[in-house]
């Protein structure tokens, strides 16, 4: 089945231009005409897939997260890990203040 392509008039780019804020020149109508043109052509075959008999998915695989405890494995560590500190307070960083 053949899509009908989209046209838009060069007013309804000034219009879609004048919404969005946007100041065009002459030579920027063809441009934006032509690529706007381009993304509607694809939305309309995008639009016209039959999608009758293909169930929901929420992504293109069936993996999903797989989280794990969080549980402290190593204790001894954080001593080692303290010593590369420039500065520490109970067992932990201590960073200079980021935000004022």
């Amino acid at each position: 089945m053949e899509n009908e392509k989209v046209q838009i008039s060069d007013e309804e780019i000034l219009h879609i231009a004048k919404l969005a804020r946007i100041k065009l020149g002459d030579n920027e109508i063809q441009d934006y005409k032509k690529n706007l043109e381009e993304i509607l052509d694809f939305a309309n075959i995008v639009n016209s897939v039959d999608t009758e008999n293909i169930g929901e998915t929420i992504g293109v695989n069936e993996n999903y997260n797989r989280f794990r405890a969080d549980v402290v494995t190593n204790k001894e560590m954080r001593d080692k890990l303290l010593q590369n500190a420039p500065s520490q307070d109970e067992g932990m960083f201590r960073i200079p203040k980021v935000i004022s």
